[in-house]
Formats: C-alpha cells, structure tokens, sequence
C-alpha cells in the first residue's frame, strides 16, 4: 500500500481562506488604530494652540486675536499649524478651525478652537475668559 504525501486541495483552500481573513482583520484594526493616532495629533495640536492663546496672548495682550497662525502665536512648535493630513489651519480642508466672537476692532473676547476627529466626534476648546 502506497502512502501519498501532501495536502489536499481542500486544506489548501480552508489555510488559504483562514489567511486571507487574519490579513483582512490586520489591515482593518490597522486602519483603526492610525486613525485613532491622528486623532490624539489632532487634539495635541488644539490644545497647544489654546495654552498659546491662553497663557501667551491673552496674559500680553488682554484680548484674542482675529486669526491665528505661527505669525502672531510664536510660542508652539509651527508643525503643529499643520492636521495629520497636511493641511495647516485656515484652509479650506484642514481639520483645524479657529473662530473668534464678540470682537472690536481686532480684539475678540471669545472664540471656539476645533478639530474635526476620524473616530470621535469633533473636539472643541473654548476661551477660559
């Protein structure tokens, strides 16, 4: 009696099937967690952003101002005006917003900074003053 060696195509198939879901599986989780990592960029950016505003600007200048940018917030690392997704904040599609209220000439006494998270609903920092 001879004794074949090797796997039958049916096992080959049901290890292929079994790979391909674990892969399937990896690249979804993947996905999810680099989502979830430029989440928390996202809300490490808008919280310097308001610490710059709050304990820089505000303490010298008694006011927020207008707009924001690297130009009139000079206390934050200036890769931080830019989301994950390279756009810095201002633009159109940035995930980054900056809106200031109740403001006379220049000087604004209110204003809303926002990023737009994949995985959470938006996080939002308003002015401690």
């Amino acid at each position: 009696m001879k004794s074949k060696s090797g796997f039958t195509v049916l096992e080959i198939i049901i290890v292929a099937v079994f790979a391909s879901l674990l892969l399937i599986l990896f690249f979804v989780q993947k996905g999810n967690i680099d989502a979830m990592e430029r989440d928390e960029d996202r809300k490490i950016a808008i919280n310097a952003m308001y610490y710059a505003l709050e304990e820089s600007y505000y303490a010298d200048h008694g006011y927020y101002p207008e707009s924001i940018s690297e130009e009139n917030i000079k206390v934050i690392d200036p890769a931080l005006w830019t989301d994950p997704m390279g756009y810095n904040l201002g633009e159109p599609d940035s995930s980054y917003s900056y809106q200031p209220a109740n403001c006379e000439n220049g000087k604004c006494k209110e204003y809303i900074l926002k990023a737009e998270l994949e995985k959470e609903d938006a996080y939002i920092k308003y002015n401690r003053n």
